[in-house]
This record gives structure tokens, C-alpha cells and sequence, in this order.
């Protein structure tokens, strides 16, 4: 597979965009397992490109605490408990609920031009959803939303945002994509995109209050359990 055909990569995206998004993809499904050393040429090895892209990848990880250095080893995987995954989603639903509302309750022929235009990044994810690549179908779940948070023209709750997804853990989102229900919450996303061009805040709103549900019940770890699946990368051929 070239570089230019990976699944989910947008054309203009670098190799080191990329493999930090595929980082901070598995780091929230759970691929990359708290506790757990990685070493940046083994992780390279399986993304198929240098260890450099990977290794700056995984010290911005480290700046933003989700991973520790391990001296002479690599990077250990940062492990969150259950309080701070529920304060993570209570600032979200605070965040995005009432922001997503305002965009929809916006009449804009041009912003809902670009709303339509999220439609395509759907298709994407519900195919990965098929797939089962939860890797690919984060990666594009957070293009959609900070693309269609982005339209409210506030750049620091985009970053604000961004940073509290990459904070979220869904260890259980691999079980629902095994039960075959993974696509069907995906379609909340076609509604959102709906609600947005009808410009029915209240719709919107609780669109989102549902959506975000997922995040701390059925795409969460269940109690008492680990993710110990091995690390699943995709590959990609072709140096930085």
C-alpha cells in the first residue's frame, strides 16, 4: 500500500500528521495499553515508516500526559481511573451540546455548504466500522467533530476539544463493533449533519447529549476489566 492509499488519510496530510493521529487513535481504543513500554522503532516497524515521525508523535503524547518516557526503553502508556474519564466527558457534554446547538440554530448558505460537505467523512467511518479498523474510524470521528466545531469560529475550543478526545479511553468500543452495532451509532452522525442543515438546535442538542452518552457506558471498558489485545496498526509503505 502506498503512503497516498492509506484508508482514512486525507491527501494533504503529512506521514507525521498521520502517525500521530494513528497514535492518538490507539491510544483512545485501547490498542495501546496502559501500563504497557512501546519503543518507537517497534511501533515504526508496524506503521511501516522511520522511527522519527513516531518518536516526535509520541513526545507530543508525552507533553500532553498521556504517555511517560521510559529511560533506555521507550514510552509507557499513561493509565487514567475512572473519575478522570467521567470528568473528561462531564467537560465535553458542557463544551459541545450547547456549541453544536448554536451552529445548527445558524441560517449560513455557505456554512451549510461546508456542513454537507462533512457527509463524505461518514461514509469513511461507517465503512471502517465494518472493517472493525477502530484505529481509521477515530481518526475520522475526530476530523468530524472538530471540523464541525470549527464552523462556530472559535479556535481555542476546537484545541480544547481535541485535547480532551485524545484524553478519552473507549476500551470497549471493539466489543461493539464485534456485535455488529458499531454502524448504527455511527449513523448519528448523518442526524447530526440533518439537524445542522434544518437548523433545529434542539434536535442537535440532543443528538449530542446521546452521542456522548456512548463515551462513558457502551464504548467504555467494562468495569473491572483491561484491554489486552495486541497493538493494531496499518501500514504503511514509504519513508518520511
Amino acid at each position: 500500500m502506498t503512503v497516498g492509499g492509506v484508508p482514512g488519510r486525507p491527501q494533504r496530510q503529512s506521514i507525521r500528521e498521520y502517525v500521530a493521529a494513528t497514535l492518538r487513535a490507539a491510544l483512545i481504543a485501547g490498542d495501546l495499553v496502559p501500563g504497557r513500554v512501546y519503543s518507537a522503532p517497534t511501533l515504526a516497524t508496524q506503521l511501516g515508516v522511520s522511527a522519527t515521525p513516531v518518536r516526535e508523535a509520541m513526545l507530543d503524547l508525552v507533553r500532553d500526559g498521556m504517555v511517560d518516557v521510559a529511560p533506555n526503553t521507550g514510552f509507557r502508556i499513561t493509565a487514567l481511573t475512572a473519575a478522570e474519564l467521567d470528568h473528561i466527558a462531564e467537560i465535553r457534554l458542557l463544551l459541545e451540546v450547547p456549541i453544536m446547538g448554536e451552529i445548527a440554530a445558524a441560517v449560513c448558505s455557505e456554512r451549510d455548504a461546508q456542513i454537507e460537505d462533512l457527509r463524505p467523512l461518514v461514509d469513511s467511518m461507517i465503512d471502517a466500522a465494518q472493517r472493525q479498523d477502530l484505529t481509521a474510524y477515530l481518526s475520522i470521528d475526530t476530523t468530524f467533530h472538530t471540523r464541525f466545531l470549527a464552523l462556530h469560529g472559535n479556535d481555542v475550543l476546537v484545541t480544547t476539544v481535541q485535547r480532551l478526545r485524545d484524553r478519552s479511553r473507549l476500551d470497549g468500543l471493539k466489543s461493539v463493533a464485534q456485535a455488529g452495532n458499531l454502524v448504527e451509532s455511527t449513523r448519528e452522525h448523518y442526524a447530526m449533519i440533518d439537524a445542522a442543515l434544518s437548523h433545529d438546535r434542539p434536535r442537535m442538542e440532543q443528538l449530542m447529549r446521546e452521542h456522548l452518552a456512548h463515551v462513558r457506558t457502551d464504548w467504555a471498558a467494562p468495569a473491572g476489566t483491561a484491554h489486552l489485545a495486541p497493538l493494531t496498526l496499518p501500514t504503511m509503505k514509504g519513508t518520511p
